[in-house]
C-alpha cells in the first residue's frame, strides 16, 4: 500500500512548474518531500507538501559547491531520499556525479555519456540518425559565412534553435525562432549567435499545425524496460509553434511508443523520459524534435486509470513495489493556465483561433499546472503574477499614445 511506501522521501532540484507537479503527486500520498531551488520566490516553493526549502544556485562551472550542498541535505534528511532533477543541467549532473550522490541518494543511473548526448540537439540529432528514427534535416553551422551559403538554396521556413536550448535561453529569451527568408536567417542568427562559443542549428521546418507534436513520456527501470507509457500531442504552445504544450491531451500513438521504446532499449536509458515527435504529412513518419532525459514539466497530462503517472512509477520502482499494467487515461487533457492565456491570445491575434472552437478545446481538461483546491497558494501566487503582467500590457500602449499625442 502507499502508506507503507511513502516514508521514503524525495529531494526535487530545481522546483518549477514540473516540480510543483511532483510535489503535488506524491504528496497527496504522504511521501515527504523537499526541494532545491536557485528562486527563492518560485511560486511551487509555496505548495503545502514542501516540508523543506533550500535556496542554491547551480553554476555549470562550479559544480562541486552545488554538490556539497545537495549531500549535505541527503544526510540532513538521512536514510536513502529518492533524487529527480528537473532540468537537462541537473540530469548532466547527477549523471556526472552518480557515484558520490548514489551513497546517499536513490535514482536511476544513467551513462554520463548517454545524458550528454540526448541533451544536445547536435548529440541527440547523431544518435538518433546512428539508430535509424526519422528526424528533420538539420545543419551545425560553425560562422555565419556557413549559414549564408545554407541561406542561397534553402527552402524556408525553417527552425534556428539552441544545441543547448537552456543556454540559449538564459543569454537571449528565446530557445529557438522561425526564419522566412534568407535575409531574416542571416539576421537572426547575428542576433543570438555567440561568435566565441557557437551554439546555433538550423533545422528544417515540418509543416502543419501544433496539434502535429507528439510527447512521449515513460519511465525506464535498470534493465532499461519500459515499466509505464504514455503518449499524447500538443493542442497549444506557449510560444506559440514554438514552444512548450500549454494545452495538450494524452491519446494513445502505438508507433510513437514502439519506436521510442525500441530507442531507448538500444542506448541504455533508464529513468523518467520526455520526448517530442512531429507527424510528417509529406512522408508519413514522425520525427524526433527534441528527448529529456527527465521528467518533464507537462508529466501530469499523462496519468493511467489507476492514477499512475512516470513519477508515481518512479517511486513505486525504486522503493521495491512491481508496477502493474499501465491503461492511459485517453482524452484527458491538461493545461498550464497562465501560458495557455498568453498563447491563446496570439493564437487569436494570428487569426488561427476562434472563440468556439477556443471554449470547446477545453473538454476533457481535468488538470492545470496551477490550481489545485487541495494546494491553492502556488495558483494564487501565479495569478498575482499575471495580472501585474497584463497590467504592464495594457499600460505599455496607453504610454505609447501618450507619447506620440504630445509630439
Amino acid at each position: 500500500s502507499w502508506s507503507r511506501r511513502a516514508s521514503v522521501p524525495v529531494l526535487i532540484l530545481n522546483c518549477k512548474i514540473g516540480g510543483l507537479a511532483i510535489l503535488r503527486t506524491l504528496g497527496v500520498l504522504g511521501v515527504p518531500l523537499y526541494a532545491v531551488e536557485a528562486d527563492p520566490r518560485s511560486h511551487a516553493l509555496s505548495s503545502r507538501y514542501c516540508r523543506g526549502r533550500f535556496i542554491h544556485d547551480y553554476d555549470e562551472e562550479h559544480p562541486e559547491e552545488y554538490l556539497g550542498h545537495v549531500l549535505k541535505i541527503g544526510e540532513r534528511l538521512g536514510g536513502r531520499p529518492i533524487l529527480i532533477p528537473t532540468s537537462d543541467e541537473l540530469a548532466v549532473f547527477v549523471a556526472a556525479y552518480s557515484e558520490p550522490l548514489s551513497r546517499r541518494f536513490s535514482f536511476p543511473r544513467n551513462d554520463l555519456a548517454v545524458v550528454r548526448q540526448l541533451i544536445s540537439k547536435k548529440g541527440m540529432y547523431e544518435l538518433v540518425t546512428r539508430h535509424g528514427v526519422p528526424t528533420p534535416c538539420t545543419l551545425f553551422p560553425e560562422n555565419l559565412a556557413e549559414v549564408r551559403a545554407y541561406a542561397e538554396g534553402a527552402k524556408f521556413p525553417v527552425m534556428l534553435k539552441g544545441i543547448h536550448g537552456n543556454r540559449l535561453l538564459a543569454r537571449t529569451g528565446k530557445k529557438m525562432v522561425i526564419a522566412s527568408s534568407p535575409e531574416e536567417l542571416l539576421s537572426s542568427y547575428e542576433r543570438l549567435e555567440d561568435p566565441g562559443r557557437p551554439d546555433l542549428m538550423i533545422q528544417e521546418y515540418i509543416p502543419g499545425s501544433d496539434d502535429q507534436i507528439y510527447i512521449f513520456n515513460g519511465y525506464f527501470n535498470e534493465d532499461s524496460n519500459c515499466l509505464a507509457a504514455f503518449t499524447g500531442h500538443k493542442i497549444r504552445q506557449y510560444p506559440i509553434h514554438v514552444g512548450c504544450a500549454s494545452l495538450g491531451v494524452c491519446r494513445w500513438n502505438q508507433a510513437v511508443a514502439d519506436k521510442t521504446v525500441r530507442l531507448m532499449k538500444a542506448i541504455g536509458y533508464k529513468g523518467i523520459l520526455d520526448i517530442g515527435y512531429r507527424w510528417d504529412l509529406r512522408d508519413g513518419r514522425y520525427k524526433v524534435l527534441d528527448i529529456n532525459p527527465r521528467v518533464g514539466q507537462a508529466f501530469r497530462l499523462f496519468v493511467s486509470k489507476d492514477g499512475t503517472d512516470v513519477v508515481r512509477a518512479l517511486y513505486r520502482d525504486l522503493t521495491g513495489e512491481t508496477i502493474g499494467r499501465i491503461v492511459p487515461r485517453d482524452g484527458r487533457r491538461w493545461v498550464i493556465e497562465d501560458y495557455d492565456i498568453e498563447s491563446s491570445m496570439d493564437y487569436f491575434r494570428e487569426g488561427t483561433l476562434r472563440f468556439l472552437p477556443w471554449l470547446r478545446s477545453f473538454k476533457g481538461l481535468e488538470e492545470g499546472a496551477w490550481f489545485s483546491w487541495k494546494d491553492p497558494v502556488p495558483f494564487i501566487r501565479m495569478l498575482f503574477a499575471l495580472l501585474k503582467k497584463m497590467a504592464k500590457w495594457t499600460i505599455k500602449p496607453l504610454r505609447r499614445s501618450d507619447a506620440t499625442s504630445g509630439s
